[in-house]
């Protein structure tokens, strides 16, 4: 497996990639690496002559300094996982300094909007600080395609209109949420959790599940109304929103219509943890 710290080293390498006109694939990552970032790693395998996986927990967007501190950080763990799946992926682990060289602030971006709803709303300058990281990974990487997993959609979506806006030439390739077979979402902030908190944690997919077939034949205002009777009935967890939002604009619903695509998102509290989670009702 292939480990690099700095830029330089990491072009230097690529370089043979780029000149041969070999695809990469760019898999981004905060680390705490589990389960669903090897789907995205073994799809990049698949499609691509090179994956790159970046390891890097990014400053810029997070709005909570004791979110950040805590943030798992396993680079060891993370690197033996990774060499498991494939020694041929190219491991880039950079540290604050490198990546910012000492102006570690954010630019602000316009998503057109889509950094306004949801988690943009409850985390005022996230986006703009996945955006600034985003771009830099790209410009230095220069992917043939990057993958993102669903289960962060609307930072996919938002990816997505990064690369329209500022003409980036690359294809954003997104995953399917990677699921335990009791239908939890694979997540790092799960390894924060006790393992019985995991086991109640299911709750939040099979609320989103039966909300999806609610959502079949009822009102998105009755389906609402299940969701925050759910939580009501259940002292585990403290609600922070569910919304259901139009999949393009990720404006929240208030009447279904005729070829739209709609997604339920859900945030959860569970031990002092943060737990988002998602699902297509189309």
């Amino acid at each position: 497996m292939f480990l690099f710290q700095t830029k330089v080293e990491l072009q230097a390498y690529l370089a043979t990639f780029h000149t041969a006109k070999q695809s990469i694939g760019l898999v981004p990552t905060m680390g705490a690496i589990h389960r669903g970032h090897l789907s995205l790693m073994e799809q990049s395998l698949q499609e691509n002559g090179c994956t790159v996986v970046s390891i890097f927990v990014n400053p810029t967007q997070f709005n909570n300094a004791e979110d950040l501190a805590k943030y798992p950080r396993t680079l060891a763990l993370d690197i033996d996982i990774i060499r498991s799946l494939s020694e041929q992926i190219v491991v880039f682990s950079p540290s604050v300094e490198e990546m910012y060289a000492g102006n570690t602030v954010a630019r602000s971006f316009d998503f057109d909007g889509l950094e306004m709803e949801m988690e943009g709303a409850q985390r005022p300058g996230h986006f703009d600080g996945v955006g600034t990281i985003v771009k830099k990974l790209f410009e230095l990487v220069e992917p043939t395609k990057a993958y993102f997993g669903e289960k962060d959609f609307q930072q996919l979506q938002i990816i997505k209109k990064l690369v329209e806006k500022e003409h980036l030439p690359v294809s954003i390739i997104g995953v399917p949420i990677f699921r335990a077979v009791d239908g939890l979402a694979m997540s790092s902030r799960n390894a924060r959790i006790s393992s019985e908190g995991l086991e109640k944690s299911t709750f939040l997919y099979q609320v989103l599940a039966q909300a999806k077939v609610l959502f079949q034949t009822e009102s998105i205002e009755k389906v609402n109304h299940f969701v925050e009777s759910q939580f009501k009935n259940n002292s585990t967890f403290d609600l922070e929103y569910f919304t259901i939002a139009d999949e393009q604009t990720l404006k929240p619903a208030t009447a279904k219509e005729e070829g739209h695509a709609y997604r339920g998102f859900l945030v959860a509290h569970i031990e002092g943890v943060r737990l988002i989670d998602n699902l297509s009702f189309n």
